[in-house]
């Protein structure tokens, strides 16, 4: 998540209408990193949950960091509802991390190392990680990059009821991922792709959209109504089921902390 107050107002909409993540993906987790019902699980940017209250069943401990107070509040309902007892979600700053949060077996960040400063959140995350830990980098396009023709008529309806669009949060790193991982405490990495589809109705649509960055539903107003109608109207135009389809692609870095040599 932002660190700026991007998505303020957005938790009850990110808890119902962001999707998770698929099981193959959480059980390459727990085999690569040995979650055996012990150690700590620290979730960086833990927005509503979507990685920490899955994972947490295979931990001692999990803690969600997040900003904003309206996704912490939509995280610990949910923890609550499934009955998870061993999740605290705490708020804060992947700038300025707490200092008495101990230390990890894993640290995991989805959907939200772009948002960072990532040499410095790496640099900080080498003292909070355990010797043989380590920790995930996971990002999927989630309905933010048309692909499909109803895509693009989503983005067309919100051309004509905004004009171009805001900056709606982190522009893309300057540089990839994979090459900042390099030269950090966590060099020696796995890159792991997961293609699959993922299904939408209007409703959620329309829910996932009031929930990113771009302040969506502020920056319409008394507006809303007509364009939640335009939004559906377009949808059923590129397919009159009311059922759409989109091509995901989750892409996934597992990176192993790297030791001081012996000294010579």
């Amino acid at each position: 998540m932002s660190d700026t107050g991007l998505f303020a107002g957005t938790g009850p909409f990110y808890a119902q209408f962001r999707p998770g993540y698929p099981k193959e993906f959480l059980d390459d987790l727990v085999q690569h990193f040995t979650l055996d019902g012990s150690g700590r699980l620290l979730d960086l940017g833990c927005g509503t949950g979507q990685l920490t209250i899955p994972l947490a069943e295979h931990v001692a401990e999990a803690v969600g960091i997040d900003p904003e107070p309206d996704m912490l509040a939509e995280a610990t309902r949910e923890a609550r509802a499934k009955a998870i007892g061993n999740v605290t979600f705490v708020r804060g700053s992947s700038a300025n991390l707490p200092s008495n949060l101990g230390r990890f077996h894993l640290v995991t960040m989805g959907r939200s190392f772009h948002w960072m400063d990532r040499d410095q959140v790496l640099r900080a995350l080498a003292n909070m990680v355990e010797d043989d830990g380590g920790l995930v980098i996971a990002n999927d396009s989630c309905l933010a990059r048309p692909i499909t023709p109803w895509q693009h008529a989503i983005e067309a309806v919100q051309h004509r009821f905004l004009g171009p669009l805001p900056q709606s949060g982190a522009t893309l790193p300057p540089e990839p991922h994979e090459t900042t991982l390099a030269r950090s405490p966590f060099p020696t990495f796995t890159s792991l792709v997961y293609k699959f589809e993922r299904s939408w109705t209007t409703e959620r649509i329309i829910g996932y959209l009031y929930s990113t960055s771009l302040p969506l539903r502020q920056l319409l107003g008394n507006r809303r109504p007509a364009f939640e109608q335009e939004v559906t109207n377009a949808l059923l135009a590129a397919n009159p089921t009311g059922h759409f389809i989109e091509p995901v692609v989750l892409q996934v870095l597992l990176a192993r902390k790297t030791l001081p040599g012996p000294a010579t």
